[in-house]
């Protein structure tokens, strides 16, 4: 006799379905109220692909494309169909994807072994068209869980060592495998159906690669205006220059530095490309042939501001400048003139909420030498304060200022452009899993805020994660459309951090439990962690941005 199951969907409604069915089948009952195509589920507080099969009674909540989890579902789906099509067009041609730029991932397609045979628009075109193709076909994307022998040995027969090499370190004695279309992969994370659900997609031509380009979260439905990002890209060139001084492209070589007792010479030679790059940077603001007096630092959350300041600060001082340190915050309009934001709540994030004319007059009589009157700023009050307290600075000093808005012009409207020096700061990380599973910039941000929230602030990673999405819309309005305003890009990522950063972060990760919905996102990140080897932070600078967020920084 066929049993039913009773499944509960986040509106109240409870219906019955034969035990065992998909939840494919039961997405056809409600595509009907989403906008977008159903692309998967989280059944029990657990993401699923569609095809997974209910055994019991469960609540299910649909995903599409305008959820952060729908949104990774669909680039990691839409980078196999990238992936089996570059390989259709080239045979035997190696194929990475490497970074985030100008809204989607920067990948490259090596023809063969030769390097010097680079790929042309022609070459890029072809290979849109037969993803594109693809998607008509609609070819199933097919899950299978192999122990790791049997996974190792498909890799060795597809060519594919950089994944067998990540099973060298794997706890899991098994993994899943996809597969469409005759090509076997590994990804970090889950899939849609089949390249049907695919449509929607740009494939444009960026030398020496290509970008893959789909809709933001926010705008599911619209492939967004292309904004070239030089600057951005060729930092991220920098820092994989930097990952083959150090011998470590992927995290299977850091783990091979940690287990061969490597791994100090790394932290040395990682933390002198620092010094370096910051050393570099004083010199271009001392030898500017402008006098520069503002020093501007922006950047996303938990990218090393601080620590970076305080370096930059030590290497002008080593090129016979005296740089002062002031605070936006001290800036802010008073509470009641606060700007608000769609909930009716005091928006400070907006640049609307500092007294920008009384910034500019400050700064501009400072930067001719004037004696000012300078305010401070009263948090628990909720207003300025003028106390008397003045500030002039001589020749040789000059000011640093670190906050979001330092890169929008609109902040220091009244300085004149010859008189600024601009720098952004992230942590951009070149580090991948393998040659197909890139690591987001923004898990590494989010590590270092779990670690410096829980060590610092009192603050657990359950809460951390919570304003996660919050802090993310902030920096989408405020820092990264400014970010190539900037003089110079400073990544101040170090390759062998989320090694260190592990032991402080995962056990707060394991304590989310499976009653909050942050759990889903929690689980992900132990995952990811897992695939790093930990080590203990002995050796590692007082005066390295990493102890910004362990705690053992001498600046602070």
């Amino acid at each position: 006799m066929q049993e039913y199951i009773k499944v509960t969907f986040p509106d109240g409604l409870e219906k019955e379905y034969p035990k065992g069915i998909k939840l494919i089948n039961i997405a056809k009952d409600f595509q009907h109220q989403h906008r977008l195509e159903i692309l998967g589920a989280i059944v029990n507080n657990e993401l699923k692909e569609l095809w997974k099969e209910l055994l019991q009674d469960s609540e299910v909540e649909f995903i599409d494309r305008s959820t952060p989890y729908g949104h990774r579902f669909y680039s990691r789906s839409l980078a196999f169909l990238f992936i089996i099509a570059a390989k259709e067009v080239f045979k035997g041609c190696k194929v990475t994807v490497e970074h985030s730029l100008s809204k989607g991932f920067y990948c490259e397609v090596h023809k063969n072994s030769d390097s010097s045979i680079t790929l042309t628009e022609e070459d890029v075109k072809k290979i849109e068209e037969k993803m594109q193709q693809l998607v008509r076909m609609e070819l199933p994307f097919e899950k299978t869980r192999m122990d790791n022998e049997a996974a190792e040995e498909l890799f060795r027969k597809t060519g594919q060592y950089d994944k067998i090499a990540l099973l060298k370190y794997r706890e899991k004695k098994y993994m899943n495998v996809y597969s469409c279309y005759g090509y076997y992969d590994y990804f970090y994370g889950y899939m849609v159906p089949s390249t049907a659900y695919l449509r929607t997609f740009e494939l444009r031509f960026y030398s020496p690669g290509m970008i893959l380009r789909f809709p933001e979260k926010s705008n599911p439905e619209v492939i967004p205006e292309f904004v070239e990002q030089k600057k951005l890209f060729n930092i991220f060139r920098e820092f994989e220059k930097w990952g083959r001084i150090l011998e470590i492209e992927n995290v299977s070589h850091l783990n091979d530095a940690i287990v061969e007792n490597r791994f100090k010479d790394l932290i040395n030679v990682a933390e002198a490309l620092h010094e370096k790059k910051i050393a570099q940077i004083a010199d271009l603001i001392a030898n500017s042939p402008e006098k520069k007096k503002l020093v501007l630092i922006a950047g996303p959350s938990s990218s090393g501001k601080t620590t970076f300041a305080q370096r930059l600060s030590v290497q002008l001082k080593v090129n016979g400048l005296r740089p002062i340190s002031i605070s936006i915050d001290d800036y802010f309009k008073n509470r009641e003139d606060t700007p608000l934001d769609e909930h009716g709540e005091f928006d400070f994030e907006t640049v609307e909420a500092i007294d920008i004319d009384t910034f500019n007059e400050v700064m501009s009589k400072l930067i001719k030498g004037e004696l000012v009157e300078v305010p401070t700023y009263n948090f628990h009050k909720g207003m300025r304060e003028w106390t008397g307290k003045k500030l002039k600075i001589d020749e040789d000093q000059i000011i640093i200022i670190e906050g979001i808005h330092g890169l929008n012009e609109v902040l220091t409207q009244d300085i004149p452009k010859e008189k600024k020096f601009k720098v952004y700061i992230s942590a951009l990380t070149h580090l991948s899993i393998d040659n197909h599973n890139r690591i987001p910039t923004s898990d590494l941000r989010l590590i270092r805020r779990i670690v410096r929230d829980f060590q610092f602030r009192g603050t657990d990673a359950l809460s951390t994660i919570k304003r996660w999405d919050s802090v993310r819309r902030g920096e989408d309005r405020f820092i990264y459309p400014f970010q190539e305003e900037a003089d110079v890009m400073f990544n101040s990522s170090l390759v062998y951090e989320l090694c260190v950063l592990k032991k402080v972060a995962l056990p707060q990760l394991i304590k989310i439990k499976n009653d909050v919905p942050e759990y889903i996102e929690a689980k992900r990140l132990v995952k990811f962690l897992n695939y790093f080897l930990p080590v203990d932070a002995e050796g590692i600078p007082n005066n390295s941005i990493l102890q910004e967020f362990l705690g053992q920084s001498c600046f602070f």
